[in-house]
């Protein structure tokens, strides 16, 4: 019993750390490009509306399994843009309200929807199986979205790479119980490069708009 206690506040503490090194991180990254603005007289190349995080973040890099049951690798969805979230199915609120976003921005992005993939890669592997994420992303858009599951340390260590923190809660009586995890949505261009960062404050409109930006840049 101790030793379980010790590890779950030891998996506490350091989700709480990751997820302070990821704001720490956008709000670096967001005024290293404030004043790149102002500074770079010369440059007059338009302002992301999302966080840039080019050259920040490593390339996407993975195996995992999708919800079709067969094991994938990053190199799987190269060849269009790559929207990355980490949820999980049995999410009350933020994952289904993200998801949504991403329906919208898909919607704006018109016939250029058909070069973005949408990868919803769970942080609960114990409860999100590879049926459980088909049935949970067909429900928002089968055709643009795929789940990604994996095993604790495959999981773990690809939220580790791109610093998403996550933690399991308390179970109630009945042994459900929630994951706290960071929202940010990872957009990826068609080389598998990280390129941008948006968050629950960025609009639909505004992710569209850099996405499209992403998308025209590779054409």
């Amino acid at each position: 019993m101790a030793r379980r206690v010790a590890y779950g506040f030891a998996h506490r503490f350091a989700a709480r750390k990751a997820l302070g090194t990821l704001v720490a991180l956008t709000a670096a990254l967001s005024t290293l490009a404030t004043l790149g603005t102002l500074s770079g007289c010369t440059q007059h190349a338009e302002p992301w509306q999302l966080t840039n995080v080019t050259g920040h973040l490593p390339d996407l890099s993975f195996t995992l399994t999708a919800d079709d049951g067969r094991p994938v690798t990053a190199d799987h969805f190269k060849g269009r843009a790559s929207l990355v979230y980490f949820g999980y199915t049995h999410c009350p609120d933020v994952c289904p309200e993200t998801m949504g976003r991403l329906m919208q921005v898909l919607g704006k992005l018109g016939p250029d929807a058909q070069k973005v993939h949408i990868l919803f890669i769970t942080v609960d592997p114990a409860r999100d199986t590879p049926q459980a994420l088909h049935d949970y992303v067909g429900a928002f858009d089968a055709q643009h979205a795929e789940g990604l599951t994996g095993t604790d340390r495959q999981i773990e260590s690809l939220a580790k790479r791109y610093r998403v923190a996550y933690q399991m809660e308390k179970r109630d009586p009945r042994g459900n119980y929630e994951v706290t995890h960071s929202s940010a949505v990872y957009v990826f261009d068609s080389r598998g490069r990280a390129r941008l960062l948006a968050t629950d404050h960025d609009t639909p409109d505004a992710i569209a708009q850099d996405l499209r930006r992403i998308i025209d840049a590779s054409s």
